[in-house]
């Protein structure tokens, strides 16, 4: 059963103890009321202004599973708030899987500080769960894929466009890390379900993965060095950071580059352009 009063009053709870700066925003101007602004929420949420002032009203409509889970996120949300979100929305809560869908808050708040870096939380099925702009535009966007196409690891093995941005010469070396880092996650067992699927899909679509799967290579570090070819700005050489949530399965990964160097001046070239195309900029 809905409960509409408590559902608003909760949703405006959570936003009037949430700064600006803890999602990544400006300060600005200052500010009449606490915590950030509907509009705000709205935004970081990918909903209208209009439909989240609605329901935020008392007597306003029905969000879906959706639009809850996306402002569970944009609200920084634990589980359990998330949960106690859903419970007043009269909708059956998500189940707590390993490597789930919800961000850490802690992850969250640290991502959203991370304003001018390329960083990311991602599962360990390789599942990207969020990014920030300069990761958008580094990367592309990770984050709007269904289905078992949301894995980069199954994407890797199953969809030629998705090694367009790694140099040829790195491909095997790079499957061989993907697969070890799938065999690393096999032994938990809270990822056991998951994993097994994900590794029936990618037996049956590539014969590459099989062949790996079979030799079980051990891991090596997390997240490599790695050589990104731009199709704007051409080849970056990047270094990978990673903070584990261990509780949620998830990891929060920063890719800076070397101070100084030509990458580092793409980077910021990056970080100004967005994802516009450098060439039509």
């Amino acid at each position: 059963m809905t409960r509409r009063a408590d559902l608003a009053r909760f949703l405006r709870s959570r936003r009037e103890a949430l700064q600006p700066g803890d999602v990544g925003l400006p300060s600005g101007r200052r500010r009449r009321t606490p915590g950030l602004r509907r509009e705000e929420v709205a935004s970081l949420a990918g909903i209208s202004s209009d439909y989240y002032s609605k329901i935020e009203q008392p007597e306003g409509p029905a969000p879906s599973d959706q639009v809850l889970g996306a402002l569970a996120r944009a609200l920084q949300l634990t589980l359990d708030e998330r949960d106690h979100l859903f419970r007043l929305a009269g909708i059956a809560v998500p189940p707590r899987v390993a490597g789930g869908h919800h961000v850490n808050a802690g992850l969250g708040r640290v991502l959203a500080r991370l304003t001018d870096t390329a960083a990311n939380v991602v599962t360990p099925l390789g599942e990207t769960l969020v990014q920030t702009p300069l990761a958008r535009a580094l990367f592309g966007d990770e984050t709007g894929y269904e289905g078992p196409a949301r894995s980069r690891i199954y994407r890797w093995f199953t969809d030629p466009s998705e090694r367009a941005r790694t140099p040829e010469v790195d491909h095997a070396r790079h499957s061989e890390s993907i697969v070890g880092h799938l065999v690393s996650a096999s032994g938990n067992l809270a990822l056991e379900r998951q994993v097994t699927a994900l590794v029936r899909r990618l037996t049956e679509h590539s014969a590459e993965f099989a062949e790996l799967w079979k030799s079980k290579p051990v891991p090596g570090l997390y997240c490599e060095a790695k050589t990104i070819l731009h199709p704007d700005v051409g080849r970056i050489e990047v270094y990978g950071q990673t903070l584990v949530d261990p509780d949620q399965q998830q990891a929060l990964t920063v890719f800076t580059a070397e101070p100084g160097s030509e990458s580092q001046e793409k980077l910021t070239l990056l970080s100004v352009l967005g994802t516009q195309s450098v060439a039509t900029s």
